[in-house]
């Protein structure tokens, strides 16, 4: 193995690929730049700056096959083991790609090019950064890099800004605790009151997401607290320190800010953006932070939301606000991620005319074309919060001029909060693909008027993280897979989730029995509808208690001001959004969506009670009644739960045996076919991945089997409770019993 190049990231790889080598055989070179030819069966350069990086390689292990090279747009499929393939020998396959177009502008170029021929490999990149991801690339195929065809691809990502917020305290809080909507013990970066001393987990989770592509980390909540807020001042070394743990896997750290900071740490009297003092103020915190930390990334903010301080105190707007940090910025190369997640949480629900959903369009569309070119406005990808379903937000599609970014949320906080086993890669391919130009898409090739086409060109992918310092990183272990698959998708929006979903199974349980691979893609391949089966029907939404979201409460939200609501009555349910008689929300999208949501004839099934209000005997497309699908579905949802925890309970025991068929601790190198990164699950010290030899610890195997049998439990006591509260309520509104005779009480 030989590798050729400079930079930081260069050694980052040079000291995976000497671990490997010294733990498991071989032998490796370590070139400079200039050096010439070196035979190797893996060669990993860097291109010389007077060479073309998509031009065959100086350094090769072996002359490349004679091709025609050009892009095939889309060409991203994905084998079931996770192998990138090309549509024939020697054609260049471009991963993420957006109607054809390169658009990594914001980072360094971070595309890199394999080529293969007589099975030697040769990986080349424009700078560090792509070598990196090139790296990972053939650790995670395996040894299926070096075997197949001869060919010459070329990898990039769709988006260059691949972000994840942690909603970590410093402090732990009185009612949230130390990680907001956290489902995996404590914070990777906090502990009592404090920057951790110890770093290690955080260097093994960077390791983690360099793995799967992610590229910017934001370490602190978007509810800024008072503790928190000393980020930006006091705490500005140990955020170096972070920085520090990060730097070497190609990921910068951002912050979140408290708008009111000029205040609440600069002594000032106000925070009104268009003051020149509080401009000041923070143009002064910003070269603190850069002359600390000179790759920082930037701000997010929350702003004017549930709480939170912001412009429209001093009756300024979103814009005012976002342009006075992006200001302060500028000079560093700094953005500012400005929230849209706004609305007003104390509305009478009395009043029907107020929609929750029409909040963040109302707030933000009317400023498109006012940010600051280096203001990200983040819109989360539904227009309530998170919910298992919800019509993409159509704010996405209604900001041309402004940079805009696509929120996800890996924690599930409405899906099962890492109690149950809710894979999400499915909801969000079908986020990610959805054209804003109509239903008649192709998703091989995502048209710029698709959901990842529009957050590809400026703004980027952002997502709530879901680790913590559990035993197995996300609490529930195949909660992973949300987390691999997030990476995996926000660098190609057009990949199969299905088969990312068992991409991350493969490597993770690295030779596992057929039945094990089996039971995992059954408990999770449709775990999404299943969760929205025995939840939540038809796009109503929430439905749970109040404050820790989790668990049925069918009227939790209706009588509050938090703009929650589903209007059952004795004669129907939903909610009217049409602009014939409701709240005109249907009307923000455009054609034909606007028509296709406005039409009971041609509303989706599955958000006709978000946009309409119907009777009980409305017939949907499936032929079902709205009642008898409730009735139906909550049933159904219950029995696919009790399938998946008996398909577990027949193979835990091989899991059990410790037998090396567990993700836990197993140490995945150039060659393997275990998860780069992403199989940490139950590593007793936080170390797995490329290149790194972490034993699993005695028990870890039986450890997982048991937490997996646990949260199933779990999953079924709860999904039998959700049943049964839906359909006892929704009967005893309606009066109208289940045509099948099933007990509802």
């Amino acid at each position: 193995m030989a590798i050729r190049g400079d930079g930081a990231l260069v050694g980052t790889v040079a000291a995976e690929v000497a671990t490997a080598t010294a733990t498991h055989g071989g032998s490796f070179t370590r070139l400079e730049s200039g050096s010439g030819v070196f035979d190797a069966d893996l060669v990993l350069t860097i291109a010389e700056d007077d060479a073309d990086p998509q031009a065959p390689s100086s350094l090769a292990a072996a002359p490349h096959a004679a091709s025609v090279d050009h892009t095939i747009s889309g060409d991203h499929a994905i084998s079931g083991r996770g192998n990138a393939s090309t549509a024939r020998n020697g054609v260049v396959a471009t991963d993420g790609v957006v109607d054809g177009r390169d658009t990594t502008g914001e980072e360094d170029d971070e595309s890199f090019r394999v080529s293969r021929e007589d099975g030697a490999v040769v990986v080349e990149a424009a700078c560090d950064r792509g070598l990196l991801y090139g790296f990972f690339h053939v650790v995670r195929l395996g040894e299926a890099a070096f075997s197949g065809p001869d060919l010459v691809e070329r990898h990039a990502p769709a988006t260059a800004l691949r972000m994840l917020d942690h909603w970590d305290n410093v402090a732990v809080h009185e009612v949230m605790g130390q990680v907001e909507r956290g489902y995996s013990g404590g914070s990777i970066f906090y502990d009592h009151g404090r920057v951790r001393t110890d770093l290690s987990r955080v260097e093994a989770y960077a390791r983690l997401l360099a793995s799967t592509g992610v590229n910017r980390v934001a370490i602190n909540n978007v509810n800024v607290h008072a503790r928190e807020a000393r980020l930006l001042t006091d705490d500005l070394p140990h955020v170096a320190r972070i920085a520090a743990a990060f730097r070497p896997w190609g990921i910068r750290v951002h912050l979140s800010v408290s708008f009111a900071s000029p205040i609440t740490l600069g002594g000032l009297g106000t925070s009104d953006p268009l003051d020149p003092a509080v401009a000041r103020w923070w143009r002064e915190a910003a070269d603190r932070v850069w002359a600390e930390i000179p790759d920082f990334g930037g701000f997010v903010v929350k702003a004017d939301s549930e709480g939170q301080p912001g412009p429209f105190a001093y009756g300024r707007d979103h814009a005012d606000g976002a342009n006075m940090l992006a200001e302060a910025v500028a000079p560093h190369g700094g953005l500012v991620h400005w929230r849209a997640f706004v609305y007003d949480h104390r509305q009478d629900w009395r009043d029907r005319s107020t929609d929750r959903a029409r909040a963040a369009h109302d707030h933000f569309a009317p400023l498109d074309g006012r940010f600051a070119e280096n203001v990200i406005v983040q819109v989360k990808y539904g227009p309530m919060d998170f919910q298992v379903r919800e019509p993409v937000s159509p704010v996405i599609a209604a900001m041309p001029d402004t940079r805009v970014a696509l929120e996800l949320q890996v924690t599930q906080e409405y899906t099962g909060q890492q109690k149950h086993a809710v894979y999400l890669g499915r909801q969000w391919s079908e986020v990610l693909t959805f054209d804003f130009a109509g239903p008649d898409g192709d998703r091989a090739a995502l048209p710029p008027t698709s959901v990842a086409g529009i957050v590809a060109r400026s703004g980027g992918i952002v997502a709530v993280s879901n680790v913590g310092d559990d035993e197995f990183w996300t609490g529930h272990p195949l909660a992973q897979a949300n987390l691999y698959a997030y990476g995996r998708l926000a660098w190609n929006p057009a990949a199969d989730p299905t088969a990312l979903l068992d991409e991350w199974i493969a490597l993770t349980f690295p030779g596992a029995p057929a039945d094990v691979v089996h039971t995992l893609h059954e408990v999770l391949d449709e775990s999404w509808e299943t969760y929205e089966r025995y939840t939540s029907p038809l796009g109503v939404g929430f439905m749970v208690r109040p404050g820790h979201h989790y668990g049925p409460d069918v009227d939790g939200y209706e009588y509050t001001p938090w703009g929650t609501y589903h209007f059952a009555d004795r004669d129907g349910i939903g909610v009217d959004r049409t602009v014939a008689t409701g709240t005109g929300y249907a009307g923000l999208y455009p054609q034909p969506w606007a028509s296709v949501y406005e039409s009971l004839e041609t509303c989706p099934d599955e958000l006709l009670l978000f946009f309409h209000h119907v009777p009980y005997t409305h017939v949907l497309h499936s032929g079902k009644t709205v009642i008898q699908h409730i009735y139906d579905t909550h049933f159904d949802g219950v029995e696919r739960v009790e399938r998946f925890a008996a398909a577990w309970d027949g193979v835990a025991a091989a899991l059990s045996d410790d037998g090396g068929h567990t993700g836990p601790g197993h140490a995945p190198r150039p060659g393997d076919t275990a998860h780069a990164g992403a199989d940490t699950a139950g590593a007793d010290d936080g170390r797995a991945g490329p290149g790194r030899t972490t034993p699993a610890g005695a028990g870890s195997g039986a450890r997982l089997a048991a937490r997996v049998s646990e949260r199933l439990a779990e999953q079924l006591r709860s999904a039998i409770e959700w049943r049964d509260q839906v359909n006892t309520y929704f009967y005893r509104k309606s009066g109208i019993p289940d045509e099948q005779g099933r007990t509802i009480f």
